[in-house]
């Protein structure tokens, strides 16, 4: 039986601010899996219980680089939230935004390979983050990156250095902004319903199918009849189309909307504008940050102190 500790406890209620004594249940009930305790929570509490995307998970930064047509998004991270305010370290994630934007490098690694001047010469990024590394005494990396060079307009936003947006569009420059603000806000999956990840929508279709099933025992419970297939099959279906929506971008409700009802997709049209696709990096997403199980901490340093006062006795 897979033991269930104080931490994983508390990394499952950081991820989706369910009860503790919750937390707690889903893990026992899931032998330890978090993702599967996720979903168990989700299907008791709803879907309120699912935060990840909102919770911060390592340290680093998001920087830019957009120059008419060419662009690069890049997050490089770091240890703590101090060294991410670094001078220096910032300095170094705009140079390397910059230098994707300008090289066109193929992964992490050539990138780490080429002269962080745009002059061409000089140390590599990789000789310079490791002379960050003895200067500010701290471990960082770049993480990941995306470049455009399509000859599309280009639209950019960063919420202070731990969101960043880029937008490809064609149109109207000040909704295409609009929108960079709207992704940042509302953090959509993707463009379209059409392009949602088919193992997401899996995801929610297992999510709504085990608060159906639960729905029903329910009503068994107190004596009344359960509900049909075809209504249970309505109810999923239903909740898939409803999260299809929430999470692909033209079809969610736009931020600035004046009367609380106009999708991204309709204020586009009525803008005469168009966009192609979208980047969104979010500081730490998907990282899991360790978290340090403290009683336990206590309880090794005074096991230890117990077995050298014997020793010494």
């Amino acid at each position: 039986m897979t033991a269930i500790t104080a931490s994983m406890v508390a990394a499952l209620r950081a991820k989706t601010d369910a009860p503790m004594m919750e937390c707690k249940k889903a893990l026992t009930e899931a032998a330890g899996d978090m993702d599967k305790a996720e979903e168990l929570l989700r299907v008791k509490l709803g879907s309120k219980a699912s935060k990840a995307a909102d919770r911060i998970t390592a340290e680093g930064v998001i920087a830019s680089a957009v120059s008419g047509d060419t662009g690069a998004l890049i997050e490089i991270n770091c240890e703590t939230d101090f060294v991410s305010k670094n001078d220096d370290f910032l300095a170094f994630a705009n140079a390397v935004a910059a230098l994707v934007a300008s090289s066109n490098p193929a992964d992490v690694a050539a990138l780490s390979a080429l002269p962080l001047s745009l002059a061409g010469f000089g140390p590599t990024v990789e000789d310079v983050r490791k002379g960050l590394i003895g200067k500010i005494g701290e471990n960082m990396s770049i993480r990941r990156f995306k470049r455009y060079a399509a000859g599309g307009q280009l639209a950019s936003y960063l919420h202070g250095t731990r969101i960043g947006v880029i937008v490809e569009f064609t149109g109207d420059a000040v909704a295409a902004k609009d929108v960079a603000m709207h992704v940042a806000a509302m953090k959509p999956v993707s463009l379209s319903s059409s392009e949602v990840p088919s193992e997401l929508i899996d995801k929610e279709r297992s999510v709504a199918t085990a608060k159906a099933d639960e729905a029903n025992r329910e009503l068994v419970a107190a004596g009344k009849p359960a509900q049909s297939a075809e209504i249970v099959t309505k109810r999923i279906e239903g909740a898939v189309q409803k999260y299809l929506k929430e999470v692909s971008l033209l079809n969610q409700v736009f931020v600035k909307a004046a009367d609380g009802k106009q999708t991204v997709e309709q204020m586009l049209k009525d803008k005469s504008t168009a966009v192609k696709g979208f980047t969104l990096y979010v500081v730490g997403e998907g990282i899991e940050k360790k978290v340090d199980d403290f009683a336990a901490e206590v309880a090794a340093q005074a096991a230890a102190a117990a077995a050298a006062a014997a020793a010494r006795g």
